[in-house]
């Protein structure tokens, strides 16, 4: 298990106060050397601020969101000096209609700034408008790299809270710094259920290892770094793309064929459900993490069309942080991702839960293509098909629906 990032919270206000950006690094820098000497790999430090559109409402020449590209720039430069490698800017808000439009120039003109846009939350209810803003985003922002690596840095949110350390979905909403934990963990489920004799043992091994290192994760943020608001540890599971560190091989080594096919979802809820029982200070998804080009059996299984988008969608019911990673054909439209974000915010509602949708609309390719990227962080898999067409009226037309937890 490593530490994926060490996210920390804060509103450098505007104009941005250097001073507190200094000292975010500061803390960061002494955050990883705790936890390095407690035996864990940091892989990242990130900052995340309060929603963008709320940053710049007490500030003289906000009104034109045209300014959102070079205050991202000047972050970026700033956040660097501090020893930063990513900060997010937080989402874009539907009560400020035109901040979502201000995300692919901001993009474009960054590249270690992350952005979200809220679509859904129990407050707001499921706002259409703000749906189909965030499917514009990902459109504009899908040719601005020829692997559709801008959406990277885009996460299109149902039902997400303040201080969820994973980013694009991280944001603060307060005055007083605040720091999480983001782990990659899936390992700890490949090692729980490899060679288990029963779903009983695995999950008394994987919720052990859990707990494990969740005291002494805890221990060194309540002790070292008690001076800093510790919000807790995300144990999303996420993965990276090994077979060893895979969430689609826990799956399978639980006893699924292939993920993707029946028994998938109820691996999935055994999964979720030792999350949930296992005791640690929780913050964020604390759920699983499922992204397609980041795993790589599930890279693979969509590959072979045994995982398909739906499948993702369907799992997301009972575990989840949504749709993450999922590669798409390059001439996608807004009308066509509208559906699935709308699916995607009724299940979050629906079942009081966060969910985020991170789609990646592939210059140039089409369902079937095989992806060839030359990156690291990712497996190389085939593009998804995505059935979807336009909704009609009265479903497509502007509203806000207010969905009751059921």
């Amino acid at each position: 298990m490593k530490i994926r990032s060490i996210s920390y919270f804060c509103n450098p206000k505007y104009p941005i106060d250097e001073q507190a950006l200094r000292r975010a690094g500061e803390f960061l820098a002494t955050a990883k050397a705790a936890y390095e000497s407690a035996g864990y790999e940091v892989q990242t430090l990130r900052l995340a601020t309060i929603p963008f559109p709320r940053l710049l409402a007490g500030s003289n020449d906000f009104g034109r969101l045209n300014e959102l590209p070079r205050i991202a720039q000047q972050l970026e430069h700033l956040i660097q000096q501090a020893g930063i490698a990513y900060a997010s800017l937080g989402p874009a808000l539907p009560e400020e209609p035109g901040s979502y439009a201000a995300i692919p120039d901001s993009i474009a003109a960054t590249q270690n700034i992350f952005f979200s846009g809220v679509m859904a939350d129990k407050s707001r209810g499921l706002d259409f408008a703000a749906v189909r803003a965030c499917a514009q985003v990902i459109v504009d922002s899908a040719p601005l790299d020829p692997n559709g690596f801008a959406n990277l840095r885009f996460a299109a949110l149902a039902n997400v809270q303040p201080g969820a350390p994973f980013f694009p979905a991280a944001y603060h909403d307060g005055n007083q710094p605040a720091f999480a934990l983001a782990t990659e963990a899936a390992d700890l489920a490949v090692d729980a259920f490899t060679g288990a004799s029963s779903v009983d043992e695995a999950r008394r091994a994987l919720i052990s290892g859990m707990e494990q290192h969740g005291q002494v994760l805890s221990g060194v943020s309540n002790n070292e770094l008690s001076d800093t608001r510790f919000l807790g540890i995300d144990f999303s599971l996420a993965p990276f793309p090994a077979e060893a560190q895979s969430l689609g091989t826990a799956f399978e080594r639980l006893g699924v064929p292939a993920i993707g096919l029946h028994g998938s979802l109820a691996a999935a809820a055994i999964l979720t459900e030792s999350i949930e029982r296992a005791d640690f200070p929780r913050t964020g998804f604390s759920g699983l993490m499922m992204p397609v080009l980041e795993d790589a059996t599930l890279a693979r299984r969509a590959a072979e069309g045994s995982l398909t988008v739906k499948d993702i969608l369907l799992y997301s019911a009972v575990c989840g942080t949504g749709l993450d990673t999922v590669p798409l054909p390059g001439d996608t439209s807004a009308d066509q991702i509208m559906p699935l974000l709308l699916d995607l915010c009724a299940l979050a509602l629906r079942l009081d839960k966060p969910l985020t949708a991170r789609l990646m609309p592939i210059p140039g390719k089409r369902a079937g293509d095989p992806t060839t990227f030359d990156f690291g962080f990712f497996a190389n898999s085939r593009v998804m098909a995505l059935q979807s067409e336009p909704l009609s009226p009265p479903l497509a037309s502007p509203q806000v629906l207010r969905l009751r937890k059921r």
